[in-house]
């Protein structure tokens, strides 16, 4: 694996990750209703449940390397795909995002294992590690190793971001509920997702 692949998967892994999903949301919901101390909990349930998903999902794109590498060309395809699809998503979402106070007071193990629950048995994680992986794997080198330092560089991302939002949500609360600050954040993200899956593309035409 080239440090050029692994740059970009760190980069494309930290724009993926700063968009808000249903961890985020949950994160930011506790953060809101019970302030800076929901932060190492739930940073560390999410990085569990990334941990947990990309697992599983390392386990399906192992099978699919070893057993045709047509497949595997598609399926990297189809990640692109997925990519942009995400992007027109998130782009079209505007300034809305749904999220409420958690003002029940919950232990840290309680918030940590909420946490992971959202992100590992969330059906989506799965189906986007699969379809995101793929697009930074070298068919002919060391799949494991590969998989192994990809995996670690999310899991350290996933937490930082995990904490900085919960810290964040937690001393700026009127930012969560600005309409206009969220499209924003919404549009750029899908921008930049759009880019992404349109440059693998680009990249794989070129090849």
């Amino acid at each position: 694996m080239s440090f050029e692949s692994w740059a970009a998967f760190a980069a494309a892994s930290a724009i993926l990750l700063v968009i808000p999903g249903p961890t985020i949301l949950l994160v930011v919901s506790y953060a809101l209703g019970q302030g800076w101390r929901t932060a190492l909990p739930m940073a560390v349930g999410v990085a569990l449940g990334d941990f947990t998903a990309m697992t599983l999902s390392m386990l399906g794109i192992g099978a699919l390397l070893a057993a045709s590498a047509a497949v595997f060309t598609m399926l990297k395809i189809a990640g692109a795909a997925y990519l942009v699809y995400l992007g027109v998503k998130l782009f079209q979402a505007g300034g809305t995002l749904e999220v409420a106070p958690r003002d029940n007071a919950a232990s840290a193990a309680r918030m940590m294992g909420h946490a992971w629950l959202v992100t590992a048995l969330n059906p989506k994680s799965i189906t986007f590690f699969v379809a995101f992986l793929p697009q930074f794997l070298d068919r002919n080198g060391d799949f494991w190793q590969q998989m192994l330092v990809f995996e670690a560089t999310f899991l350290i991302l996933a937490f930082a971001n995990a904490m900085a939002y919960a810290l964040v949500a937690a001393r700026v609360r009127h930012v969560a509920r600005n309409p206009r600050m969220i499209r924003v954040f919404n549009r750029t993200g899908g921008t930049l997702l759009i880019g992404a899956g349109g440059a693998t593309v680009a990249m794989r035409s070129g090849n």
